[in-house]
């Protein structure tokens, strides 16, 4: 439990920063209310009581002010292109692990590049992607690989009922869009490439319920940043559902509804993945509810075990290098299930 422990989370009174702080208040941590809008804070702060700091990212100072007294800072506040650095750069002056739930490709590769060394000589931990996409994917590919030191290949299906998604979510696709000037990006040969190929459809036979799907080959996700950071795997592959794909492209498709107490939206999730090595197979399987509902719980387990001192790590590290992967994922039991296939 948080034990009172105050947590600055920025972007706060977002879709994603809303469940983040809920989950962080049933932990018993206090969560300290930050982000660009001023308007929107001072709502969040009435309706939770909790206290509001308003920070922008071209103001340093505002900056530390909201992380003054914070045992850790959480950025839920997208596109992480314009957010993560100068918030990193907070959390490296008040010398306090910093986590983010960035699901940018480009913005974790500058994570990784522009504060590896940087944060391993404060002495500071930097978690990025610790969300659905980066994260999940990379314990769920560590989990799989159990006693395994390398692989040929990894492939991670995601099979989402739907795809709802949020502003946040349209905004950082746009700068991602804008970034790989219309190209696409792929994880192969052990190095991430930019491409003009245009991805292709393919069946995916996932397991039970959602049993045999069209997918989007190529439909890549921040997990070809997260696992290569640690695993000896040169070929990464992810792959959605054709439906989940086509909601996210359509410009009309409405945002995530609550549909529960809890405030989770009716969509469903099934990460289905496959290792291969040596012509051997290893598969994980999770499923859950809401992709940014689970987020939540993703990050704040990870927080829980940073501030607990259950890991002593330093510098950028994914969710699958510092903690035991298939430990962290049991921990989320009320939140997924999941299946290990050796």
């Amino acid at each position: 439990m948080g034990s009172g422990q105050t947590v600055a989370v920025f972007g706060a009174y977002g879709h994603t920063g809303r469940f983040v702080v809920a989950e962080l208040r049933e932990r018993g941590f206090l969560p300290v209310l930050s982000g660009r809008d001023a308007e929107k804070l001072k709502t969040l702060a009435h309706e939770t009581g909790l206290d509001a700091r308003p920070a922008s990212v071209d103001d340093p100072a505002s900056l530390d002010r909201a992380l003054a007294g914070a045992a850790a800072v959480i950025n839920c506040a997208g596109p992480f292109a314009v957010t993560a650095s100068p918030v990193i750069e907070a959390a490296l002056r008040a010398g306090v692990p910093y986590l983010d739930v960035a699901a940018e490709i480009e913005a974790n590769v500058d994570t990784f590049a522009h504060f590896a060394d940087r944060a391993r000589d404060a002495g500071v931990l930097i978690v990025p992607a610790m969300a659905f996409f980066g994260g999940f994917g990379d314990l769920l590919a560590t989990a799989a690989m159990g006693d395994w030191t390398v692989a040929d290949e990894a492939h991670i299906a995601y099979g989402l009922s739907n795809w709802h998604p949020t502003a946040g979510t349209r905004e950082a696709g746009a700068v991602s869009r804008q970034r790989r000037d219309g190209r696409y990006v792929r994880y192969t040969g052990g190095r991430l490439e930019y491409t003009d190929v245009a991805t292709a459809t393919q069946d995916w036979a996932f397991p039970a319920p959602v049993g045999r799907r069209s997918v989007i080959a190529g439909f890549t996700m921040a997990d070809v940043v997260t696992i290569p950071s640690h695993l000896a795997i040169p070929e990464v592959r992810t792959y959605m559902t054709v439906e989940a794909a086509r909601d996210i492209a359509a410009p009309d498709t409405p945002a995530p509804a609550a549909v529960d107490e809890q405030g989770r939206s009716a969509q469903t999730f099934l990460v289905d993945v496959l290792v291969r090595a040596d012509g051997a197979e290893r598969r994980a399987v999770a499923r859950g509810q809401d992709i940014y509902a689970v987020t939540a719980p993703l990050v704040v387990e990870a927080l829980g075990r940073v501030l607990g001192g259950r890991t002593d790590a330093v510098g950028v590290v994914s969710a699958g290098a510092l903690f035991d992967a298939a430990d962290f994922l049991g921990a989320l039991s009320p939140h997924i299930s999941l299946e290990l296939r050796p």
